[in-house]
């Protein structure tokens, strides 16, 4: 029987040992972090008070906001925390935790990108039925399922994660608690999280992306029968940054979790992570406001009154 030990608490090997390189990886993510949140707070308040931005696509812009500003900050501040510290430890209920609200917020997020592609499917394919089908009540309803499947499915993940027996080996190959390191370094009941964790992450990207699929197929073909090259325009401009937003986070995503966890595969997540958990919730309030003629409108009237005021 292998010789299972209390853990109390995890190492967080993090990005590299080089003491100068944590210097500036410390400068560069915190100053990524600064930009995270000021871009997304600054798209959810802007999205809150402009009569412009009022329709459901930009209402649930403003949830995909919310949902990036605790993505990063689920993962960032530890880290900053650790490559400027001696100690580069996380407790055990810190390390579920972070592994709670990390699944959760990846299923909120994949499940808010496939509803906005419902929407662009809505608006461009069925325009005259668009403000009755997709009211204020049917908003709601519709981003609700996200949080709340989300939130749940992520206990179950984090139980079986909680299920993982160690055997001594503390030290965790990557800067925040993840279930692929984890299963690497564990020495019971493995195999059950390593499968369900395969499972459930191949069975929700595969359902949300067929939703995002069938959108843009529908979408393809209703902008192909449009007569007007303006209006062809008009819904491309619509679609190309949620699609960007789409093809970087599940392409993302898939390399990380849809692999068995090996020494290799665990070390090169670990650089795709970086790019997940900083960078796209860094770009995404960019890619949504410089490909975006009406967010770009109220930004400009924003300044303008700014200017005026001083």
């Amino acid at each position: 029987m292998p010789n299972f030990t209390d853990v109390t608490e995890f190492i967080l090997l993090g990005l590299t040992s080089h003491q100068e390189l944590q210097v500036l990886f410390f400068v560069v993510f915190l100053v990524v972090y600064m930009i995270t949140l000021i871009g997304n707070i600054a798209m959810i308040i802007l999205i809150s008070i402009s009569p412009q931005l009022q329709s459901p696509m930009y209402f649930f812009l403003s949830h995909l906001s919310f949902v990036d500003v605790w993505f990063s900050s689920n993962v960032t501040p530890k880290m900053l925390e650790n490559l400027v510290s001696e100690t580069k430890t996380i407790s055990y209920v810190g390390c579920l935790v972070q592994c709670y609200f990390f699944i959760a917020l990846v299923h909120v997020e994949v499940y808010i990108l496939a509803v906005m592609a419902f929407d662009r499917y809505m608006a461009i394919c069925n325009p005259l039925l668009y403000g009755s089908k997709m009211s204020r009540t049917v908003c709601v309803r519709l981003i609700s399922v996200p949080y709340i499947y989300g939130f749940s499915v992520s206990l179950i993940c984090t139980l079986w994660t909680y299920g993982l027996y160690f055997c001594g080996n503390v030290e965790i190959n990557h800067f925040y608690c993840a279930d692929p390191p984890l299963i690497k370094i564990a020495c019971g009941r493995v195999h059950v999280k390593e499968y369900t964790m395969i499972v459930i992450a191949g069975i929700n990207f595969t359902y949300s992306l067929s939703v995002v699929l069938v959108s843009y197929t529908l979408i393809v073909a209703a902008m192909l029968r449009m007569r007007s090259a303006d209006g062809r325009r008009k819904a491309f401009s619509t679609c190309g940054s949620h699609l960007t937003a789409v093809t970087m986070f599940y392409g993302t995503l898939i390399f990380m979790y849809l692999r068995r966890p090996t020494e290799e595969s665990v070390e090169q997540g670990k650089m795709v992570a970086v790019f997940y958990t900083t960078v796209i919730p860094m770009l995404n309030p960019m890619i949504y406001s410089l490909r975006n003629r009406d967010v770009k409108e109220v930004v400009k009237k924003a300044i303008v009154k700014a200017n005026l005021k001083q």
